[in-house]
């Protein structure tokens, strides 16, 4: 369970592989996070440009001097910043069920704000609603999403302790020991996908 926002260091993160990508500005940077984020959520300028000088100081960036742009301050990653780069790509990694956890409480909290009897939210005048329309709409993104990014969308028939309990068990998310509904997958299927890597494997050594 989550006891604050979004996982530490995330944003340092998404500054250090857009910078190694190429030099940018601030705002730049503030731009391409909240495009990344489907335009749902951006960071505070008070929060990029502290990392920045915070980089600089650290020798992790460099500022870049652009002759068609003078006064715009750019940042271009160094070789320090590509190992601390590396070692926030195995940091952040590590942060993935701190992540599920981000998006899954904020959504209760949003259904809670619809459905508990203990709040009483005037949205009357509102753009938007606490209501079944407003996150049947939700969901359907998250699901419009998810098949865009990862292909069709299958419901996986367990709850969250039994699936947190079974990617425990199996150690990594790549072998969650889950199938789309939930069930163990079948040994059978197994054997014909290690057939299969085999037979590419050794297509691919001739």
């Amino acid at each position: 369970m989550r006891k604050s926002g979004p996982p530490k260091g995330l944003i340092s993160y998404l500054v250090l592989e857009l910078l190694d990508e190429r030099p940018r500005y601030g705002y730049e940077l503030l731009g391409e996070i909240t495009e990344i984020s489907g335009g749902h959520w951006e960071p505070s300028y008070g929060s990029v440009y502290p990392i920045l000088y915070k980089f600089e100081e650290e020798g992790v960036a460099e500022r870049v001097e652009r002759d068609d742009e003078p006064d715009r301050k750019y940042f271009a990653l160094t070789d320090p910043g590509r190992e601390e780069l590396a070692e926030k790509r195995r940091e952040i990694g590590g942060e993935a069920r701190d992540f599920g956890d981000v998006v899954l409480g904020f959504y209760h909290l949003y259904a809670a704000l619809a459905t508990d009897d203990r709040f009483e939210v005037d949205d009357a005048e509102a753009d938007w609603g606490y209501s079944e329309r407003y996150s049947a709409w939700i969901v359907e993104q998250m699901i419009r999403h998810h098949e865009r990014d990862f292909g069709e969308f299958e419901r996986i028939d367990a709850s969250p302790e039994e699936f947190y309990a079974r990617t425990d068990e199996t150690d990594g998310p790549e072998a969650d020991g889950l199938e789309a509904n939930g069930t163990e997958p079948d040994s059978s299927d197994a054997e014909v996908r290690d057939d299969a890597e085999e037979s590419s494997s050794g297509a691919a050594d001739d």
